[in-house]
């Protein structure tokens, strides 16, 4: 567990301290699980069973080995003996590969960075609705999403503070997400992110007269 109850405390104090300096609305997630990818993991079976026969067939193997009396055979039931002896090696390389590459949890490594960050941003963005940040009376909701198995970041920020700040003014608010958990002290890089949200919030959405807190502050954990 990453978070003991006082990392938890200060986290919502950051969380309120910032929001009473600007119209925003910030949450802040957290998720640990572990991703597993399903695609990757099928695509290197179904790879490993595509390619190990063939090799095996060019190294020399041949149905005979798994045929009795193959050479008393005739020439038609060689055909689909040896057929049927090559589909069945390539379902139990496929079966083998899968339960290898999902039993050594290799379906991480196989997978592109780039795609791991695409499940990352997916899943972002459902959290950003299903916890009602599109939902806030000026539409200002932040999310600030860190997969911590991933060491992805991500602030996904509703219509009025998309159109006020720039991309690029996150910056430093996912540099201090990612740098805390590098340096294994996740809270102290979750307030200091949150900081710097609440700084660059203040800067473009200032405080309405009428604003009140529409979103819990507490550290959302998945």
């Amino acid at each position: 567990m990453l978070f003991n109850d006082t990392d938890r405390a200060r986290i919502a104090a950051a969380i309120a301290a910032a929001e009473a300096t600007t119209a925003g609305e910030i949450v802040v997630i957290i998720s640990t699980r572990a991703h597993r990818y399903t695609a990757t993991m099928l695509a290197a079976a179904v790879l490993a069973a595509f390619v190990l026969p063939f090799i095996a067939v060019l190294a020399g193997w041949t149905p005979s080995l798994l045929v009795p009396d193959w050479d008393a055979l005739d020439a038609a039931t060689r055909e689909r003996r040896g057929i049927e002896g090559f589909a069945a090696v390539q379902a139990l390389v496929f079966v083998g590969a899968l339960a290898l590459v999902a039993g050594l949890r290799l379906d991480r490594a196989l997978t592109p960075r780039g795609l791991r960050r695409d499940r990352v941003h997916h899943a972002a963005i459902m959290q950003f609705r299903a916890r009602g940040l599109t939902a806030t009376q000026g539409r200002t909701g932040v999310l600030l999403y860190l997969d911590e198995a991933e060491h992805v970041a991500e602030v996904i920020a509703d219509e009025a503070v998309f159109a006020r700040v720039a991309a690029e003014d996150w910056g430093e608010t996912i540099g201090a997400l990612i740098a805390g958990i590098k340096a294994g002290r996740a809270a102290d890089g979750l307030v200091a992110a949150i900081e710097r949200a609440g700084a660059v919030l203040a800067a473009h959405l200032p405080p309405r007269a009428d604003d009140v807190n529409e979103l819990p502050d507490a550290l959302i954990e998945l």
